[in-house]
């Protein structure tokens, strides 16, 4: 199928649509920007761009070449209005598939969101944050840039997430801290019961065993024990 773009949207001539995606009123895709197949952008949705860091080149990439670095989106995303997503400055922006980012959420320069994302309103990631896969990040949540909100996350509504958190838990608050088991993400994963109380004790009592961890939990687990070991 084609692409359904409304003619009040701006599309930069370095942006690359794969088929299938609607581009409503008053968005702008702008400076290097490769979208997959089958995503939906609502009304003034803003993809590429020169990154949110002072001294870099703006141009107007909306309509000339842009020397910057690209945002990749994947198949499936619905981008709601007024979302923004910032062109990377040290490497790409990226979001994988089937993401869902409510309106006003901000992803800023080379920020790396997973598979299955969702951002709720007003959500801010700063640069260099990573999201992993099936992360939920509640209304007005902030990440402070260059953390990883890891796998299976959710994060409550008005968090501030400034350090790292650990996989398939569920956290809140100013500052975010761990509060008990994102047992929703293990049910979508398949994640049997008599693996709960393995990993809560590595994620939420202080353990550093994970040979009782199964797959998918072992390697995200091991991940974040290794990026919080110093």
């Amino acid at each position: 199928m084609s692409n359904r773009i409304h003619p009040t949207a701006v599309i930069g001539p370095e942006v690359t649509l794969g088929e299938d995606n609607v581009v409503g009123p008053f968005c702008v895709l702008q400076g290097r920007v490769t979208l997959g197949d089958g995503n939906y952008l609502a009304s003034h949705v803003v993809v590429g761009g020169a990154a949110e860091v002072r001294g870099h080149d703006m141009t107007a990439s909306w309509e000339e070449p842009f020397d910057g670095n690209p945002v990749v989106i994947g198949s499936r995303n619905v981008l709601k209005e007024m979302v923004t997503v910032s062109g990377g400055w040290a490497h790409e922006t990226s979001l994988g598939d089937d993401g869902f980012l409510m309106s006003k959420a901000h992803v800023n320069h080379d920020c790396r969101l997973g598979d299955e994302v969702t951002l709720s309103a007003m959500v801010v990631a700063a640069g260099h944050v990573t999201i992993g896969d099936g992360a939920n990040l509640g209304l007005g949540t902030v990440v402070h840039q260059r953390l990883t909100v890891p796998e299976g996350s959710m994060i409550g509504m008005q968090s501030a997430v400034t350090r790292e958190l650990p996989p398939f838990v569920v956290s809140m608050g100013v500052p975010a801290r761990p509060a008990r088991l994102n047992t929703y993400r293990l049910d979508r994963l398949g994640v049997p019961a008599e693996q709960h109380a393995p990993l809560a004790a590595v994620v939420l009592e202080g353990s550093r065993d994970t040979s009782g961890l199964q797959e998918p939990l072992r390697a995200p687990v091991e991940a974040w024990l290794e990026r919080t070991s110093g």
